[in-house]
């Protein structure tokens, strides 16, 4: 599901990298039953667990070169939010449970034509758009990623850009679908992944 909704560049970095990261404790478990075989005697390694080594080796070498593709996209953006704090607009992060209806706020509010279907982690990449508020201040509204009971929390960590951004609010606004039979639970597991992000102490709005 992350692999088809990633449409940017970033977006397509950060599956790939959380792909491979699950792969990579894994492979062990794959070759277990070559890796005890051995070809002219003992000492001498046999072809699974050469196989699991090579895997292996490449696998961290493309984690370290999408990791430093990430990193140089992560500065990027560092140096846009400081530029944004500089002119004092207040970010607000909107926040909840996968299919919440984050993105159909986003673009009631803002006008914005940002993808919205009835589906799970439609929404992976970031979108800011700036709100002018009935008393006439400006505010900066932002989309994010969904969350989901029992999703790896290192899985969504794959997704800095997003969870960076809401770090980086001043405000979350909580979306919790009330229609859904399970709204109560959804928004226990938003509470809790915020914690598990350190942002529950954030000021909060639940829409």
């Amino acid at each position: 599901i992350f692999a088809k909704h990633a449409h940017t560049r970033e977006g397509a970095l950060q599956v790939e990298l959380a792909q491979y990261q699950y792969r990579l404790p894994r492979l062990t478990r794959r070759w277990t039953h070559l890796s005890r075989q051995t070809v002219g005697g003992v000492g001498l390694r046999g072809p699974g667990e050469t196989q699991l080594e090579v895997d292996r080796r490449e696998i961290r070498q493309r984690i370290a070169r999408l990791t430093h593709e990430l990193e140089r996209v992560r500065v990027h953006r560092s140096l846009y939010r400081t530029q944004r704090k500089r002119d004092g607009v207040p970010v607000v992060a909107i926040v909840g449970y996968t299919n919440a209806g984050k993105s159909t706020l986003l673009n009631a509010l803002t006008s914005a034509d940002v993808l919205a279907e009835d589906k799970l982690f439609a929404t992976l990449d970031p979108t800011t758009r700036r709100v002018i508020l009935p008393g006439g201040s400006e505010i900066l509204l932002t989309d994010t990623v969904g969350f989901i009971q029992k999703l790896p929390t290192s899985l969504v960590a794959a997704f800095r850009a997003t969870l960076e951004e809401i770090g980086d609010a001043d405000l979350l606004l909580h979306v919790v679908d009330v229609t859904h039979p399970n709204a109560v639970q959804q928004a226990q597991t938003v509470d809790r992944v915020l914690g598990e992000l350190g942002v529950r102490d954030r000021p909060t709005v639940v829409a």
